[in-house]
């Protein structure tokens, strides 16, 4: 899709609740839409029991309604597929770090586990506003400015599909804000700029040793440092005993592509 998403698990990501509190309300359907690190396409579309009555309200919005939920199963039964999903790729939506990801957390809470962790969420409505795109910034609006068919709005596939559409149209239209890594998309989208990585003592992460051909991990004084992702600027000790499933997706042929240095790494931090 776009040079920066190269090589990843892209998943546009879309849900339809009961209501519009992430703490409190559930899910009713969820939706990935994309393609793996190898460009097989991904695409669920999921209707979940939300062990509560939805009410008429939400059900007028998204035409989910009690007796289309009532057998199916409830979101326990889907976690483990989903977060296998999520975990390591680059979630987009709309308005989803806001709403979508801390509802799923919280889903993912209540059923005692973990919530996966994506490399990167990249969020259309901070794209838009972000960018000074004229309002109205809900995706209806943006999809209609560009050029892009909803006309079955608030069905958590069709917004999904929407989003990741949006979002490759405004990368095309705007390619100097996205020539970077898409870890430092998601801080300027966040942030509105990208801070220099710098480690403890004051120097680049880059002015450091690497120890992989492609400089993904670097030596200082015998630690081992990640200068990518979500832990960057961590050593993988610290990783490990904060982030243990990142450092084993790192180690097992998605993160560090010198299969050399990821065995060497895998039996010191793995065995």
């Amino acid at each position: 899709m776009v040079e920066i998403l190269n090589g990843l698990k892209v998943l546009a990501f879309d849900l339809e609740t009961t209501g519009i509190s992430t703490n409190s309300d559930r899910i009713v359907q969820i939706a990935l839409i994309g393609a793996d690190e190898n460009d097989s396409p991904i695409h669920e579309d999921i209707l979940v029991n939300p062990q509560r009555p939805i009410p008429s309200g939400a059900s007028n919005v998204h035409g989910i309604y009690d007796s289309d939920v009532k057998s199916e199963p409830v979101f326990k039964h889907f976690a483990e597929k989903i977060a296998d999903l999520i975990e390591g790729s680059v979630i987009v939506g709309h308005n989803a770090r806001r709403f979508d990801m801390p509802l799923l957390e919280n889903e993912f809470f209540r059923c005692g586990i973990n919530p996966p962790k994506p490399i990167a969420v990249l969020d259309t409505l901070e794209m838009v506003r972000r960018l000074k795109i004229p309002r109205p910034h809900n995706l209806g609006a943006q999809c209609a400015r560009h050029g892009i068919d909803l006309s079955n709005a608030h069905d958590a596939a069709a917004d999904a599909a929407a989003s990741l559409l949006l979002m490759w149209k405004i990368m095309r239209d705007h390619p100097s804000s996205f020539r970077r890594p898409v870890e430092d998309v998601e801080q300027w989208l966040i942030h509105g700029e990208v801070k220099k990585d710098e480690d403890q003592l004051g120097r680049s992460i880059q002015d450091l040793e690497p120890f992989d051909k492609n400089g993904r991990i670097r030596i200082d004084n015998g630690s081992y440092i990640l200068s990518f992702g979500r832990n960057k600027g961590k050593t993988l000790k610290i990783i490990k005993k904060e982030d243990p499933g990142y450092l084993n997706w790192l180690l097992n042929g998605n993160g560090i592509e010198d299969i050399e240095a990821r065995e060497k790494l895998k039996r010191i931090f793995l065995s």
